[in-house]
């Protein structure tokens, strides 16, 4: 189930935050729980093994872990090391066999196996939960019930943010208090979040599928405005998804961290990474990056680990070596930046309209690879010359919700939105939305096969 179909926004969720409002306080989580196992299972009830099988493994690994301090961390290997099974063998098996074969010629005979949903989210989640139970830093949760729901609270389950467990843990002690200020700048967000995808991140999709559909069409001109709307796609695809998801939390008595701060204002590469996907920006900051040394050891050691953290976040994001390459982009240009750039005087004096475009050109192609369309890279310099007039007439027609994109990710934000006028917006949003789906269909959200 997704959040931008109609059996989501016309069943599930009204009824779902209806029968929450009115149970009594002891029904609240087991009926979430119930909840959001229905929600994973809806299209495919087989992945509930996958995930039960992870809660297991996460649950009595923590478990174990309160055991002899003798063998916490051989017991604490071992539990990582279960947990990252199933990943490694939905989402790389096929890259690793592939990639065997073209450098040794041995082919191992296997079916790709398709990807669940959401598998690297709740996997990392439940990874965290055993590092930090490790740690000491959190207790263990004894109730498999509350652990389970929060490894599969459905607001947040297939893409997001990565919630830790230290942020939820006090909100799972108790039931879920909801009041009728959340609930309604719960539905507000949510609106907002569903609006950014289907109005703005799917009509975005459309513009970068008729371009990479054939780039010695799209020429030049074809192959920069989809390479920008494929930056807004997936920006206002992967932001939306997370508005969605905290405003459903607030709707339900919880609150997420914020995953996403208008990115495409940065004035640097540093600050880019602060503001993108922060959740698992601060996951491999506290769970590799650090625990490799971080910047304590020196800078060619911090650039070490800089571009270790960088390989695994392309991974995480795909198995292929575009998404890999992506990451080692990053991570060179992010070294250059902290060692001659970064909050040196000579570039805080250029103007900040000039860093902030350099810092979103540099990032909009490393979409590019991460793309990983052939023949694009021709076509952005000109080899194919500056498009067809059919790729013409079709980007002309993108150009006013390509403004708008660039509008709303680029300019300021001057004052605060008076409270009227988010109050009319929701469900103008909600309208608008439902008629693009009823004559479009939806689209799947960009980050689930992460």
């Amino acid at each position: 189930m997704i959040f931008s179909s109609f059996t989501f926004l016309l069943l599930f969720m009204p009824a779902v935050l209806l029968i929450h409002r009115v149970l009594p306080d002891k029904a609240k989580r087991p009926f979430l729980f119930a909840a959001s196992l229905l929600f994973y299972g809806w299209s495919s009830p087989v992945w509930l093994l996958l995930l039960f099988y992870v809660m297991a493994a996460d649950y009595f690994g923590a478990l174990c872990l309160t055991g002899s301090p003798a063998r916490k961390k051989a017991l604490l290997i071992l539990f990582v090391a279960l947990n990252l099974l199933p990943l490694l063998y939905f989402k790389y098996s096929a890259f690793f066999r592939d990639t065997l074969s073209s450098l040794t010629g041995v082919y191992l005979p296997f079916d790709t196996p398709a990807l669940p949903v959401g598998i690297s989210f709740f996997t990392f989640q439940g990874l965290s939960y055993l590092i930090d139970v490790y740690r000491g830093k959190v207790r263990v949760q004894r109730s498999f019930m509350l652990f389970g729901l929060y490894l599969s609270l459905f607001p947040q389950l297939v893409a997001g943010p990565i919630v830790r467990y230290a942020d939820l843990e006090a909100q799972l002690a108790a039931p879920p208090r909801v009041t009728d200020v959340g609930m309604r700048e719960g539905l507000r967000r949510f609106c907002t979040g569903l609006a950014k995808k289907v109005l703005l991140a799917d009509a975005m999709g459309q513009l970068w599928g008729k371009m990479n559909a054939s780039f010695p069409s799209a020429g030049l001109i074809g192959a920069w405005l989809g390479l920008m709307a494929f930056s807004f796609q997936i920006f206002f695809d992967f932001s939306g998804y997370s508005d969605m998801a905290l405003g459903l939390g607030r709707a339900l008595g919880f609150t997420f961290a914020e995953n996403f701060d208008r990115p495409y204002r940065s004035l640097s590469l540093t600050e880019f990474w602060r503001r993108w996907h922060m959740s698992l920006t601060g996951w491999f900051k506290e769970y590799v990056y650090i625990p490799l040394g971080g910047s304590r050891k020196g800078a060619f050691r911090r650039d070490v680990n800089l571009m270790i953290v960088w390989a695994l976040t392309g991974l995480w994001h795909g198995a292929g070596w575009n998404f890999v390459l992506w990451g080692l982009y990053f991570g060179v240009l992010l070294i250059i930046e902290k060692r001659w750039v970064y909050q040196k005087p000579w570039s805080e004096r250029i103007p900040a309209f000039l860093r902030r475009g350099l810092t979103y050109l540099i990032v909009l192609l490393g979409w590019g690879i991460f793309s990983g369309k052939n023949g694009l890279w021709g076509a952005l310099i000109g080899r194919q010359g500056l498009g067809s007039a059919q790729a013409l007439l079709d980007c002309a027609g993108f150009l006013p919700l390509l403004a708008l994109c660039v509008l709303l990710s680029f300019l300021p934000t001057w004052r605060r939105v008076p409270e009227w006028l988010k109050r009319a917006a929701a469900p103008v949003f909600m309208l608008l939305c439902l008629a693009a789906l009823a004559s479009q269909g939806y689209a799947p959200f960009v980050y689930f096969q992460f």
